[in-house]
């Protein structure tokens, strides 16, 4: 066996993070992590990486008992990780971030051809091409990922943790990497994959650990199991299948006409964008990161200047409006960046769950702090949210858990329009169901809602109609009832679905 974490234990207080997990990793296997947030996935891996210290328990590499201090200890005992948000320099080059730490020298200079040319060299072995001279800011998500796995394998490690790998992967980047994977590890690497996704799972893993309130619920090979079983040893009980009903669409809640942004070359980010929504409709928003999602909702919730074009809301002109104002004109907004835009990474469970309600939770001018408690209580039960009491920082959340108070928070809201911006992004299955869900009782209440998912299922799954974005521009609109995940990824690329 590679590998073996034997009874490791971490404690942090009165909370039991792992409890006494054995975990094992062969050589060239690629081995799967799951379970639902904050099952203890991340703390078992930072772990092995040499991020945290076991409160007790034992790991062996290759049958020597093994201690790592720190994640540069771990490198130079063979385990790499590639983490959740990618940890480049975006205005270096591919060789520049990939040789950092470990640089080639010309006299006491850094000698950037060699390792140019030590890049390429990397690339060819591991049949992985990518320019070594190119910016990383000019590189798709998914050779950024490339990047950091090109990285890992520079620094000579044999063991590849990925942290939920095609989070923000694109369904074609996220077969790519999946193949990626077969590949190096059929050269003999091998991956612990930490990830939500069980179709994924069942594609690419040999076999597959769970883990649910950080204890071991089974490890079985991929070849004797299946998605539902998984589903249920991760959240302990039968998923029930979210059913969607017929829709019955009302006035126009939003009104978005002929919107431009123009971007800092000259082409524009937004190219004359048009579309509404209605009172009892999902509409769904696809494309490829960078194809002008972003901009599009930070236009409508006021965070970006448009430069020309009118936008709004349940009738009102809300075109150049303060975030405030559009928010109180009947808006909420979970935003697809929970850390950026969603929380305050330093305020409390409380604090981040009464963000937009403290305004109607008020008598004589005063907060009611049991009521906001009591909802913020209701939150944490109705979403499972894992955390040791209201008054936790959410910076200690996993990012799952925060998804979900944030979820909560907006929908709880109760306003005639809701954007939710990669809704689901991190969370596990059970969550997961109970947010569709959410978003389908918002709908059939005549609420109307915005959807922007990279997850072409749950486009699927949620929307009335699809709209592709491709080149900060409409590339199609489609029937949900009728539209196919191979049109959607034609629309994606700039290709035409009745082709």
């Amino acid at each position: 066996m590679l590998l073996q974490m034997n009874q490791i234990t971490k404690t942090y207080g009165s909370l039991t993070a792992n409890s006494n997990v054995d975990f094992s990793l062969r050589e060239g296997e690629i081995h799967a992590l799951v379970g639902e947030n904050g099952a203890g996935k991340t703390t078992l891996m930072r772990i092995l990486y040499g991020m945290e210290q076991p409160t007790s328990g034992t790991i062996l590499l290759r049958g020597r008992k093994v201690q790592f201090v720190n994640p540069t200890n771990a490198i130079q005992q063979g385990i790499g990780m590639v983490h959740q948000h990618f940890m480049l320099f975006p205005s270096f080059t591919v060789a520049e971030n990939i040789v950092i730490g470990n640089e080639p020298q010309v006299g006491v200079k850094f000698d950037r051809k060699k390792a140019a040319l030590q890049v390429k060299a990397l690339c060819d072995m591991y049949r992985l091409p990518i320019d070594p001279l190119r910016k990383v800011a000019a590189l798709p998500l998914g050779l950024q990922q490339r990047v950091e796995i090109l990285k890992v394998l520079y620094q000579g490690a044999d063991i590849i943790i990925l942290d939920e790998p095609t989070g923000v992967l694109t369904p074609l980047e996220a077969k790519e990497l999946l193949v990626i994977m077969k590949s190096l590890a059929s050269q003999g690497k091998s991956f612990i994959v930490i990830t939500h996704k069980l179709h994924e799972v069942m594609e690419v893993a040999d076999r597959v650990t769970v883990l649910r309130d950080g204890k071991i619920r089974g490890t079985v090979d991929t070849s004797a199991t299946n998605a539902e079983e998984l589903s249920r040893l991760m959240v302990g009980r039968e998923l029930a299948q979210t059913r969607k009903s017929a829709a019955r669409f009302g006035e126009t809640v939003l009104e978005v006409k002929e919107i431009t942004i123009q971007g800092k070359k000259g082409k524009p980010v937004l190219d004359r964008v048009s579309l509404e929504v209605k009172a009892g409709e999902i509409l769904g928003i696809a494309g490829i990161s960078g194809n002008g999602q972003s901009e599009l909702i930070q236009s409508i919730t006021g965070l970006q200047p448009i430069d020309q074009g009118h936008i709004r809301l349940m009738g009102k002109e809300i075109t150049g409006c303060l975030v405030r104002e559009i928010r109180e004109s009947g808006l909420s907004h979970i935003p697809e960046d929970r850390y950026q835009w969603g929380a305050a990474k330093e305020g409390s469970v409380l604090e981040n769950g009464t963000m937009g309600h403290h305004r109607t939770h008020r008598r004589n001018g005063f907060l009611q702090g049991k009521s906001l408690r009591n909802m913020v209580d209701g939150f944490i039960q109705q979403f499972q949210i894992k955390t040791g009491s209201q008054d936790t920082k959410v910076k200690f959340l996993s990012g799952g858990n925060l998804q979900k108070l944030i979820v909560a928070r907006e929908i709880a809201q109760k306003q005639p329009f809701l954007i939710a911006a990669e809704p689901t992004r991190g969370v596990d299955v059970g969550a997961m169901e109970v947010i569709h869900d959410e978003l389908l009782k918002k709908r059939d209440e005549q609420g109307a809602i915005l959807l922007v998912s990279s997850e072409l299922t749950e486009i699927l799954k949620l929307s009335d109609r699809i709209i592709v974005m491709y080149e900060g521009r409409i590339a199609g609109e489609l029937s949900a009832q009728h539209a196919t995940e191979e049109q959607i990824s034609l629309l994606m690329a700039g290709g035409d679905s009745h082709a």
